[in-house]
């Protein structure tokens, strides 16, 4: 008999991004589980869809692309982001009030997140307070030994030191970009390198990984058993970037719950997104045997 696959949620925002093109469906946590799914977990998107015409369509497109979900409907509209182009620039507004701000708790997320084995969860779902309480009350209800990844995915105003702290304070990993560490320096009053940016993160709450991902130059992992990783990004044909860095915590989390190594869950990690930069959208198809651009770039580094 076949093992288990372990069982991995995502808490938190699932939208329409509503661009010049038309609209595509996305949500840093939907994106986190679609990949940890094609990497091999049991996994399970868990958010809140209007009563409308657009979370029709925004549940068709989850179930199309084979993720599971519990997507609760509420007399809300369904979540949107709009974007507006200055100059060529694009400005997103994340429209507020809308479904995945009322998540309520239910007692099929109580009896989903008690078998949890991963749970990822950010900084946006938590700007207000239905959805708030309820991803925390979960957190709170899961085992002590499932894996808790905080993804902090800072958007506009939607965050305060003290969310950060108590959304801290349930991690068991912590990721951020060298953007997101610049914001956090004076707000926590860290200084020194990023790498003991990061081991001060992982003092004070005690957690077990802190990955600090850095675009197209590098991230590193640091592991509270002392081990870090430290990898290139691969210079790849980028299509686009969206979904990248969810990719990226999606492989990450479900690699080292099936018990790779800090560094072979790294790099499953930065192949995924490098990947993923190559294609277009955040829920691409995965090839038979993904790619390994990692070996790709160190060997024409040796060259």
């Amino acid at each position: 008999m076949a093992d288990k696959k372990p069982i991995v949620l995502s808490l938190g925002e699932i939208l329409w991004d509503m661009i010049p093109e038309g609209k595509r469906a996305g949500g840093a946590p939907v994106n986190f589980i679609y990949h940890a799914t094609m990497n091999g977990a049991d996994g399970y998107s868990i958010s809140a869809i209007g009563e409308d015409q657009l979370g029709d369509e925004l549940k068709a497109a989850v179930e199309k692309t084979g993720i599971k979900s519990i997507l609760q409907r509420n007399a809300y509209p369904t979540g949107r982001a709009d974007v507006k182009l200055n100059d060529g620039i694009p400005e997103w507004t994340i429209v507020k009030d809308v479904a995945w701000d009322h998540i309520a708790l239910t007692q099929d997320l109580i009896d989903l997140v008690r078998k949890a084995d991963a749970i990822c969860y950010g900084s946006l779902a938590c700007r207000m307070p239905e959805s708030h309480d309820t991803i925390m009350k979960l957190l709170k209800m899961s085992r002590p030994d499932t894996l808790r990844y905080y993804d902090i995915n800072i958007r506009g105003d939607h965050y305060s030191k003290e969310l950060i702290e108590e959304q801290l304070s349930d991690a068991t990993v912590f990721k951020l970009n060298d953007d997101e560490l610049v914001l956090l320096r004076p707000m926590f009053g860290i200084t020194g390198t990023d790498e003991e940016a990061c081991k001060w993160f992982m003092d004070n709450y005690g957690l077990d990984y802190v990955i600090l991902t850095a675009g197209a130059d590098f991230s590193t992992i640091i592991a509270k058993n002392g081990e870090t990783s430290t990898l290139p990004t691969p210079r790849v044909e980028v299509s686009d970037t969206i979904g990248a860095g969810d990719s990226f915590s999606g492989a990450f989390t479900i690699n080292i719950l099936l018990g790779r190594s800090l560094q072979e869950a790294h790099r499953a990690a930065v192949n995924t997104a490098a990947y993923v930069c190559t294609q277009a959208g955040a829920w691409p198809e995965y090839p038979e045997a993904m790619p390994d651009y990692l070996a790709e770039y160190e060997a024409r580094q040796t060259r």
